[in-house]
């Protein structure tokens, strides 16, 4: 077994997570990536959707409810141009939290509106997952401790040129002359490998990913086509990799070393 794992993924005891959709900014496509993904940070003890189910546009998402057990709640629209159901989200979260029951939450919207409630998230000691699209407001993605981009979870994926937003993503047969072109990835491994190495300017890959996540909570090595962080390292072509064997055990551990590093 070869450790490159997301720094956020949890082993046993699993961490009990309340999941909190917001039905008006988010497709019912995404539901089964989504929910897998999740199962990766913990238990989804709460599956709550919420949104105005008597308007016609969430028939979709009446049909995969049952499926995934999760439990509707009805919003009605009080007031033209407000928006009742943020509200309504918002109120059920802060109840939750102050069940302390929960080890985090994960918000699913592309709606700013809950910027504030994933930063009172985090003073609280718990841990803050959004899931958006890719025109999800920074704000919100930089107040959560880990952001997911939906178009990576989607089961059909749209095209290049049904969503413009996606037209930046490097694909995995990519060359590195592309890959190259993109300065903020690269000075972002670097700074992240160079805060996590020792003298001879080896990181723990596993520690690297930990700290780009600090850095930037919406980094995932699957919005530039690459399924774990090894794989887009080593694609780059700028860092050395090397495994190295855990005492008797069979597992490695992977570390990685810029090149351009250099001994004083």
């Amino acid at each position: 077994m070869i450790f490159d794992k997301d720094p956020f993924l949890q082993t046993a005891p699993q961490k009990k997570l309340a999941v909190l959709i917001d039905a008006d900014n988010a497709q019912p496509e995404i539901i089964e990536g989504l929910l897998a993904e999740i199962s990766l940070y913990g238990i989804a003890s709460v599956k709550r959707i919420y949104g105005n189910w008597t308007t016609p546009n969430l028939q979709p998402w009446k049909e995969v409810l049952l499926n995934y057990s999760i439990q509707p709640i009805q919003q009605f629209d009080y007031t033209r141009g407000k928006n009742a159901t943020d509200s309504a989200l918002i109120i059920d979260a802060m109840d939750l939290l102050y069940t302390n029951k929960f080890d985090g939450f994960c918000i699913v919207s592309s709606d700013s509106d809950f910027t504030r409630l994933a930063q009172r998230i985090r003073e609280s000691g718990l841990l803050a997952y959004g899931f958006g699209e890719r025109k999800t407001p920074k704000p919100f993605v930089q107040a959560c401790d880990k952001f997911v981009y939906t178009e990576i979870l989607r089961k059909t994926g749209l095209t290049d040129e049904q969503h413009p937003e996606t037209q930046k993503v490097v694909k995995p047969d990519k060359n590195l002359k592309q890959l190259k072109g993109d300065a903020g990835l690269l000075n972002l491994l670097r700074s992240a490998v160079d805060g996590c190495s020792n003298d001879d300017g080896w990181a723990n890959l596993a520690d690297v990913g930990g700290n780009i996540v600090n850095q930037s909570p919406d980094f995932d090595p699957r919005n530039y086509g690459y399924k774990k962080l090894r794989d887009l390292v080593e694609a780059t072509a700028f860092f050395e990799i090397d495994e190295k064997k855990v005492g008797d055990s069979p597992a490695k551990v992977i570390y990685i070393k810029d090149k351009k590093f250099r001994i004083n």
